[in-house]
């Protein structure tokens, strides 16, 4: 029995390789776009690699990485949720807005305790991630449409609630998870990081998570399957609208302060955290890891752009084609996966 020839064997063996690969391409290419990062600024730059500074990276990221937990949920369905940042910036505007302080700042002059500034806070985030779910699910109005009055809507919110003002004052408890540390750690660096694994466990192990990944692979057959599509639909954009409520209430006790368009840069952070970590703008793919990943790419890549002391404005340049790159990655991941599908 003569051996088959060497390149059919050489073929055989790389086959599954290269088709793996392929299939990781979206997680692959992130993971390494980190570690290249990494290791550049740590050259460049002695005092990039060192605990302090990985602590202010994680500082820095950690409002985005809240937001961004919620955005994963909707982008895995395949839907866009352009309202995260508007709606942090009203939370965090209520938040302040209605907390005991100067009555000159508050519009009602009834200013509240800090438990119930809290809860109002998490109500009107909820109350503005219902409108996008309705306008959504039950309307039917595309949700980059949605979104994006939404967005509008919040802004119009917090130009109507500080008028010009800036609200500082913030309940005891919130201003220390948004600016005190447990021992070397932020507490918002805890928060964030409690806030990321629970969205994992949530999408990995619970029977919500795996209806988010099939209405997102494929909402036909998830109708199909039984699966309320609408519902889920509407869950998310909720997730979304309580995990911005958090990162605004956070974000203003970090700041100090509270006041009108302070979270604008936060909204292309968050899609550039889930989108440049890899998981998939057409749904179905991805997940609370590849945002971690992206998180991190977006601080490393902001603090060592600082440590080495470049053009502010090639520093914005370079970010941009970083998550073109990211987004030429998803769509040919997307491609190879249509493909191998269709040949399968």
């Amino acid at each position: 029995m003569s051996s088959p020839p060497a390149d059919a064997t050489i073929r055989n063996r790389t086959g599954p390789t290269m088709a793996w690969l392929r299939g990781q391409l979206r997680n692959i290419a992130p993971f390494a776009t980190l570690l290249a990062l990494a290791i550049l600024f740590s050259v460049a730059s002695p005092s990039f690699a060192t605990f302090d500074n990985l602590a202010n990276i994680l500082q820095q990221v950690s409002v985005t990485g809240i937001i961004a937990v919620g955005l994963t949920f909707v982008i895995l369905c395949a839907e866009i949720d352009l309202s995260v940042a508007s709606l942090a910036n009203a939370t965090g505007i209520v938040l302040a807005f209605f907390t005991a302080q100067d009555a000159s700042v508050n519009i009602a002059n009834i200013p509240l305790p800090g438990v119930a500034a809290v809860v109002l806070a998490v109500l009107a985030s909820l109350a503005l991630g219902a409108v996008n779910a309705f306008g959504l699910t039950v309307i039917g109005i595309p949700s980059f449409i949605m979104t994006l009055a939404m967005l509008q809507i919040g802004a119009g919110i917090c130009a109507l609630l500080v008028r010009g003002q800036i609200a500082y004052n913030v309940p005891d408890f919130i201003a220390t998870l948004g600016n005190g540390a447990i021992g070397p750690l932020p507490w918002i660096v805890v928060v964030a990081a409690v806030i990321l694994l629970l969205g994992h466990v949530v999408l990995t192990y619970t029977r919500f998570g795996r209806y988010v990944y099939m209405v997102g692979g494929n909402r036909e057959a998830a109708e199909y399957s039984g699966i309320n599509v609408k519902l889920i639909l509407a869950a998310v954009m909720l997730v979304s609208a309580v995990c911005s409520g958090i990162g605004g209430m956070l974000g203003v006790a970090h700041f100090g302060s509270a006041q009108q368009n302070e979270f604008d840069n936060y909204l292309l952070d968050s899609i550039s955290a889930v989108v440049v970590g890899g998981t998939s703008l057409f749904g179905g793919q991805g997940g609370i890891g590849n945002t971690v990943v992206g998180l991190l790419v977006l601080g490393v890549l902001n603090n060592g752009l600082d440590h080495v002391r470049i053009d502010s404005f090639l520093k914005i340049l370079i970010r941009g084609l970083i998550l073109l790159l990211a987004l030429i990655i998803n769509v040919y991941a997307q491609r190879l996966r249509t493909r191998e599908a269709a040949a399968g």
